[in-house]
């Protein structure tokens, strides 16, 4: 089914507005999927934050004219799903997951801060931890350092209270062996 001049006008304001944000972005053809695959697809990728959509290649090679993605115009043949996100590393964990699960989903190529990016450099991109992890990562380096400083700072008058103990201790023991003889 063809779509009118206005809807097609959407599509391309819609998608242009989803890629002014993106830092990278993943193309795949989807060849032989279902669409409880793709729904699947979407699921995962919006639990990410990345953005997913099936575009007619006439119209994404409009869309990408003049914008960082621009390089991908030559990999628009054939039934391609395109993805994209802020995150580099949400959108190639969202490919390459999924490309693991479905034999006939296949990333053709990726771009990230306007360069071409091949298949290993996207399958090195899904390997790294996520935003998320590495800010939980360096919350709990910055979080360390206080936490020493507070135990050690801790231990001070523990000490104290331990030693006045045991020399208490110390007292009435000797005044109870005085007593005693």
């Amino acid at each position: 089914m063809s779509l009118s001049i206005e809807q097609k006008k959407t599509v391309v304001s819609d998608v242009s507005a989803a890629l002014a944000s993106a830092r990278a972005g993943v193309l795949a053809e989807y060849r032989g999927l279902n669409v409880a695959q793709l729904t699947d697809l979407r699921a995962r990728a919006r639990r990410r934050g990345v953005w997913v959509r099936v575009v007619k290649n006439s119209l994404a090679k409009r869309i990408v004219a003049g914008s960082d993605f621009e390089c991908l115009d030559a990999h628009f043949t054939g039934p391609v799903i395109f993805s994209a996100a802020e995150d580099p590393v949400a959108v190639a964990k969202v490919a390459a997951d999924f490309a693991a699960d479905n034999d006939d989903f296949k990333i053709t190529a990726g771009v990230m801060n306007g360069a071409l990016i091949d298949l290993s450099t996207i399958g090195s991109l899904a390997k790294l931890p996520g935003r998320d992890e590495l800010i939980a990562q360096l919350i709990a380096a910055m979080r360390a350092p206080v936490q020493t400083v507070a135990a050690t700072l801790n231990e001070i008058p523990s000490r104290l209270v331990r030693t006045l103990a045991a020399v208490a201790q110390a007292k009435a023991a000797a005044s109870a062996q005085e007593e005693a003889s």
